[in-house]
């Protein structure tokens, strides 16, 4: 979709994923049956919060890695969620100026924000759904910003766990790849439930149950597959507070309750 499309109609009814993670950032792009799904979800598990702000913290250090250390210079962001401070261009781009960025989401309310940040060339915003990916890879503004013959790093954050099916879920990271060429890199998070209580996790079972969340949890052993045949960037498979950290001062994998890694098509 480009810039001069007519935006779709944003859903004022339904939860929106994206709008909802604004709210726990403390943005300011959501409605209110966003913030309610937000707050009977924050009442169950407290730390969702600090997962949010967690997650960009992940985010933002992969960048950086990628843009500086690996030398990646085009980034593809599926599930980008609404513009908040340091989006994928802005990291990449204090290190490398020349980063080329599409964005990919299907909430009409992302699209309207994402032509905010459209640059002619260099950034641009897919309309797509990650469970479409052929679509994304075909569409007309990837291949007039990324060359997929050369190295691309694919983002796929806290995004996959709405795929509730493991092998769908891998399907799509399957075409993706395939799609890259040698050396480009996967970098996925997923929420998980293996570093809370037995009593929470039953609840967060009863919540999946009712639909009152929509984030399926995998176990590492189940996130790891998604890395089948790439090179595992240290320190691998890890809670997104454990990878790379900044500070010795962190929250606990059970506040974060995620998992995180970054992996290397093999040349």
């Amino acid at each position: 979709m480009t810039s001069g499309d007519a935006a779709p109609t944003v859903d004022q009814q339904t939860v929106s994923p994206a709008r909802r993670w604004n709210y726990w950032l403390g943005g300011k792009d959501h409605f209110q049956i966003d913030r309610e799904s937000g707050d009977r979800i924050a009442d169950a598990f407290p730390a969702i919060r600090i997962a949010a702000q967690q997650g960009r913290a992940f985010h933002n250090r992969v960048i950086r890695h990628l843009a500086g250390e690996a030398g990646i210079r085009q980034f593809i962001d599926i599930g980008t969620g609404l513009p908040a401070p340091d989006n994928t261009h802005e990291v990449a781009r204090a290190i490398a100026p020349e980063s080329k960025v599409v964005y990919v989401d299907n909430d009409p309310m992302v699209l309207t924000h994402a032509r905010a940040l459209m640059v002619g060339g260099t950034t641009t915003y897919v309309n797509g759904d990650l469970r479409h990916p052929g679509t994304i890879l075909d569409s007309a503004e990837l291949k007039e910003t990324i060359d997929l013959s050369r190295p691309v790093a694919i983002l796929l954050i806290a995004v996959l766990h709405f795929i509730k099916d493991d092998e769908q879920a891998r399907e799509v990271v399957r075409e993706l790849l395939a799609a890259a060429a040698p050396g480009s890199f996967l970098v996925a998070t997923n929420s998980t439930k293996d570093f809370i209580p037995p009593q929470t996790a039953a609840m967060y079972d009863a919540m999946l149950a009712t639909g009152h969340v929509d984030a399926w949890p995998r176990d590492k052993d189940c996130f790891g597959r998604f890395f089948d045949g790439l090179e595992l960037i240290d320190p691998g498979v890890v809670p997104i507070c454990d990878w790379r950290p900044d500070s010795d001062e962190r929250p606990t994998a059970a506040e974060t309750s995620m998992y995180g890694a970054v992996g290397r098509k093999p040349r």
